[in-house]
C-alpha cells in the first residue's frame, strides 16, 4: 500500500514537472509574441520589443536559476535549472555535437518534405516591415525559445526524470514531451520525429555535461537556420513522387547521413571530455 502511494506520488510529481516545462515555454513564448505584435502595430521602425524582451528573458532565467523570492525555493530552482558552468573544451565539443545534429536534422526535415506532403510551418509575411527590425526580432525569437526550452525540458523536467530513471529513459521522455509541445506546428509524424530527435540531441548534451548551458549556442543557431533557411522554402519543395528525384534531394539525404555520423562522433568526444573534467574536479 505504501509502495503504491509512493509510486503514485512520484508519477504526479513528474506530471507536475512536465506541466511546468510546458508552462515555462508557453509563458516565455507568449510574452515575446505579445511584445512583438504590439511593437509591429505601434512603431515597427523602432524595435523596442527586443531590448525589453532581453531584460525579461534575463530576469526569467535568473529566477528559474534561484534568484528572487521566495528564498525557500531558491536552492531547488538552482538545482532544477542546472545552469552549471563547464570548461571551454566542453563547450566546444557540445557546440560541435549540437551543430552536427542540427545540420543532419535539417537535411532530414527537407527530405521528409520531398517525400510526404505536409503544410509548412507558418511564417508570417514581414516584407512590409524594416529589415533591421525584422532581423533583430528574428534573432530575439531565436534566443527566447532556446533559453525557455532548455530551462523547461532539459532543465526542470529532465533533471526530475534523471533522479528517478536512467539517462536513456530521462532523455527519451523529455524529448517526447518536447515533440508534443510542437504539436502547434501540426500533427504530422515526420515533423514530430524531427522535433523528438532535436530533443534527444540537446537532452544528451545536458545529460552528458550536467548543464543546460552547453546546448544553448547550437539551439540558437539551429533556430536561426530553420527560421531563415529551411522553413521559408518548405512550401516550394517538390514531391519526388510527382517530379522525380533531383540532385538536391540526394544531397540533402547525404547531408543527413554524413552529419548524423559526425554528430555521433561529436557526442563520443563530448562524453570523454566531460568525464575527464568530472574526474579532475572530483580529485582532491
Amino acid at each position: 500500500m505504501i509502495e503504491s502511494r509512493s509510486r503514485t506520488a512520484g508519477a504526479l510529481t513528474l506530471v507536475g514537472f512536465a506541466l511546468l516545462a510546458l508552462a515555462i515555454t508557453a509563458v516565455g513564448g507568449g510574452i515575446w509574441t505579445a511584445l512583438l505584435l504590439l511593437n509591429l502595430r505601434s512603431s515597427p521602425a523602432i524595435p523596442w520589443s527586443v531590448p525589453v524582451m532581453a531584460v525579461l528573458l534575463w530576469l526569467i532565467w535568473n529566477y528559474l536559476g534561484g534568484k528572487g523570492w521566495p528564498l525557500s525555493t531558491s536552492e531547488a530552482r538552482r538545482h532544477y535549472l542546472r545552469a552549471n558552468q563547464s570548461s571551454g573544451h566542453v563547450y566546444a565539443w557540445a557546440l560541435a555535437a549540437g551543430i552536427f545534429s542540427v545540420i543532419a536534422l535539417a537535411g532530414l526535415w527537407i527530405v521528409f518534405f520531398e517525400l510526404i506532403r505536409m503544410p509548412p510551418n507558418a511564417i508570417p509575411d514581414v516584407s512590409i516591415y524594416p529589415r533591421t527590425t525584422v532581423a533583430l526580432m528574428v534573432v530575439m525569437g531565436s534566443l527566447v525559445a532556446p533559453f525557455m526550452e532548455e530551462a523547461g525540458f532539459r532543465g526542470y523536467f529532465q533533471v526530475a526524470l534523471e533522479s528517478r530513471f536512467s539517462a536513456l529513459v530521462a532523455v527519451t521522455m523529455s524529448s517526447l514531451l518536447f515533440a508534443i509541445a510542437h504539436l502547434t506546428h501540426g500533427f504530422f509524424w515526420p515533423k514530430l520525429l524531427v522535433y523528438f530527435l532535436v530533443g534527444v540531441a540537446f537532452g544528451a548534451i545536458a545529460c552528458i555535461t550536467n548543464s543546460t548551458l552547453p546546448a544553448i549556442p547550437s539551439h540558437v543557431l539551429g533556430d536561426l537556420a530553420f527560421f531563415t533557411l529551411v522553413w521559408p522554402k518548405d512550401a516550394a519543395r517538390p514531391l519526388i513522387w510527382q517530379n522525380g528525384t533531383d540532385l538536391w534531394f540526394w544531397l540533402h539525404l547525404m547531408q543527413f547521413v554524413v552529419f548524423a555520423i559526425l554528430a555521433v562522433w561529436g557526442f563520443q568526444k563530448l562524453a570523454r571530455v566531460s568525464a575527464t573534467e568530472s574526474q579532475i574536479n572530483a580529485s582532491p
